[in-house]
């Protein structure tokens, strides 16, 4: 199931449509549906990049748990999600390299030193298709002990591939206790998946986002389409994420929201 989903998954990024339309109205390029689809694909791609789909997409995710202002008086523990190194380019490279969601890592290390008893752990096995290579944990400690952050303080859980697994398998590894407050430190867009999952199997983390890519008040957007596909493409990786944990009833509702404001269902 983890393979055919990161298949699926992989096919229906915008990107990867568009390019699949393309390819199809190649194919029948003799046809005038053939002719319609490669018009339609050059049509979506300029409206791509005259106007900002990518950040209509991203900001209600960014926008669903607000940005921590002040930090709480006293944190029992803090836990960080991975997807934040590129484990496999970290392998062959051999030493740590990050990708766009490399924010919570140093989240995480400035959370740890403001919090000094507090419980850290790392979550994050692989979420490759080829597994047993790698894992983000191996390349993670040296990264954090690389800005002062010794290994031996954090609990490290190298085996979960997904986000599901990096809250069912944290929680069986540390055992949190109900009265106990923890910050879960993940990307902003990929917060509301997270904290469906962890309220789910019964952990009240509390939200610290981080790695945002929507702007809020600046009205500059990049003339970059390759980068405003990338934004698209990480928006519709959380939507169909979104949908397809609602209905494997791993979370309790479509799009999470602070408990304070009413369920989307």
């Amino acid at each position: 199931m983890f393979l055919i989903g990161k298949l699926l998954t992989m096919t229906m990024m915008p990107t990867a449509l568009l390019i699949e339309l393309l390819l199809l109205g190649l194919l029948f390029r003799r046809h005038r549906t053939g002719r319609r689809l490669v018009g339609g694909v050059a049509a979506l791609l300029a409206l791509c990049l005259v106007c900002p789909v990518d950040q209509w997409a991203i900001r209600p995710l960014e926008d669903r748990f607000p940005q921590v202002r002040t930090l709480p008086p006293h944190v029992d523990g803090i836990i960080v999600l991975g997807g934040s190194i590129d484990d496999l380019l970290s392998e062959d490279r051999q030493t740590p390299v990050t990708g766009q969601a490399g924010d919570r890592l140093t989240a995480f290390a400035t959370l740890a030193r403001h919090y000094p008893d507090a419980k850290l752990v790392f979550t994050g096995g692989s979420g490759d298709v080829t597994q047993g290579v790698t894992n983000e944990a191996k390349w993670a400690k040296i990264l954090l002990a690389g800005i002062g952050l010794p290994s031996e303080r954090v609990v490290w859980e190298d085996r979960s591939r997904t986000t599901r697994e990096n809250a069912t398998d944290s929680f069986t590894l540390v055992h949190p206790k109900p009265d106990e407050t923890w910050l879960l430190v993940t990307s902003a867009s990929h917060m509301p998946r997270s904290m469906g999952v962890f309220r789910r199997i019964g952990w009240n983390v509390t939200p610290y986002p981080v790695g945002y890519l929507s702007r809020e008040h600046l009205r500059a957007y990049s003339l970059s389409l390759g980068s405003r596909m990338a934004v698209l493409d990480w928006a519709a990786h959380e939507w169909i994420g979104l949908t397809a944990y609602r209905m494997r009833g791993w979370t309790d509702t479509f799009f999470p929201a602070p408990l304070d404001t009413p369920k989307a269902r």
